[in-house]
């Protein structure tokens, strides 16, 4: 072969591979999704088939066009570096409390990355061209009513969560809780995102933030280590606290329910340390301002402490109890044992009622200068109790 008809057929081959690689797409799997929703600051997740970088242009709320003016761009950066990978965080910070934001994802393919050179594909994006942009309120300590639903203990029952949060609507509800046990085990992504967050999405969690409190099946499963990294909140952790109008929310983790040296757990447990941590943190939560100055003071948890003499409970019990008694809190929400039930306090052991919803119930909350009452109503949208505080 001379050298002419070989360069020629290399210089084919070439052609071929490199727009092979360039009609490779990058698409947009899961999400998108708000977490972390603060008064300044909030952050979209979603994830991607294959590698790539990604950003968010944020508008004001308007009926102008998304696309009337340049838009300003947030990027996943760490340490300067702007982020490649299938998962997508992205903090948008500088917010106005209490603002309503319109917001677009991109995701751009890199198909080849070595040293500097990236090879980049095609974008994926959210569509503003035929459909609303997406959009979400900040957070705001001062907004008179507050209104939220907490469902629990789903195990991957999509036809329930759909019953039970078919109701959330963006402007209606300011944000939704899972509390605890949505799959039976955290193996990999799929399994969540089947499982519920990809019927989340579709319903509201693009719009209406949704805030996560572990339970103990979410311990569970090699992916249950990586699984926060798809729920980041403000504390970097899986306990947290955030104040939305006259309601303070606690988050707290409580772990497992057995003792960690449990064979059940192969060796892999530490939730006792892991509590006390906890602890320590919530003695400094109930220092704050924020804290003190709220109306009313919920907190979440899925285990429920009291009702059993099982090492998790007990532990919650001796470690939370104790800072959380005197403090004014106007319930605890837990799940866990898929039954109802209403505790009323207990004197010497807790100073507030605590709620353990059901596995097939929600809790409809709505709070403001006068009152917080809890509805908790069944797939059907019945009400089948409500109290009132």
């Amino acid at each position: 072969m001379n050298r002419a008809l070989l360069f020629t057929l290399l210089s084919f081959i070439l052609f071929i591979f490199s727009h092979a690689a360039y009609a490779q797409e990058v698409q947009i799997t899961h999400g998108p999704y708000i977490q972390a929703l603060g008064e300044n600051e909030a952050t979209i997740v979603w994830t991607t088939d294959s590698n790539a970088v990604s950003w968010i242009e944020v508008a004001p709320a308007g009926d102008d066009s998304f696309y009337a003016s340049e838009r300003p761009r947030y990027y996943q950066t760490a340490n300067g570096n702007r982020v490649v990978g299938t998962l997508h965080k992205i903090k948008i910070q500088g917010l106005k409390k209490g603002t309503e934001y319109r917001y677009r994802i991109f995701s751009k393919a890199v198909l080849s990355y070595e040293g500097h050179r990236v090879l980049y594909g095609n974008v994926a994006s959210s569509n503003v061209y035929s459909k609303k942009p997406l959009r979400f309120s900040t957070l705001d300590k001062d907004k008179k009513s507050v209104s939220f639903l907490m469902l629990n203990d789903i195990h991957s029952r999509v036809e329930d969560l759909k019953n039970l949060a078919g109701n959330v609507t963006y402007g209606k509800t300011d944000l939704v809780f899972f509390n605890g046990d949505m799959v039976s085990s955290m193996n990999d992504e799929t399994q969540f995102f089947s499982g519920f967050m990809d019927d989340a999405v579709s319903m509201f969690a693009g719009e209406v933030p949704v805030y996560y409190c572990r339970g103990n099946h979410e311990t569970r499963g090699k992916f249950s280590v990586n699984f926060p990294e798809y729920y980041p909140t403000n504390t970097g952790k899986l306990y947290y606290s955030f104040r939305q109008g006259p309601v303070y929310f606690i988050v707290l983790d409580g772990g497992e329910d057995k003792p960690d040296s449990d064979i059940e757990y192969s060796g892999l447990a530490q939730f006792d340390a892991y509590r006390s941590q906890q602890q320590q943190w919530l003695k400094e939560l109930i220092e704050t301002d924020d804290f003190k100055t709220a109306k009313y003071k919920m907190v979440l948890i899925h285990i429920p402490p009291a009702g059993s003499t099982w090492h998790g409970p007990t532990d919650i019990r001796n470690k939370f109890l104790p800072v959380l008694n005197g403090q004014g809190i106007t319930a605890m929400l837990c799940g866990h044992l898929h039954r109802y039930e209403y505790l009323k306090p207990e004197q010497g052991l807790y100073d507030f009622p605590i709620i353990i919803n059901e596995h097939n119930t929600a809790l409809e909350v709505v709070a403001d200068e006068n009152s917080l009452s809890i509805s908790r109503k069944n797939t059907g949208g019945e009400t089948l109790e409500k109290l009132t505080f």
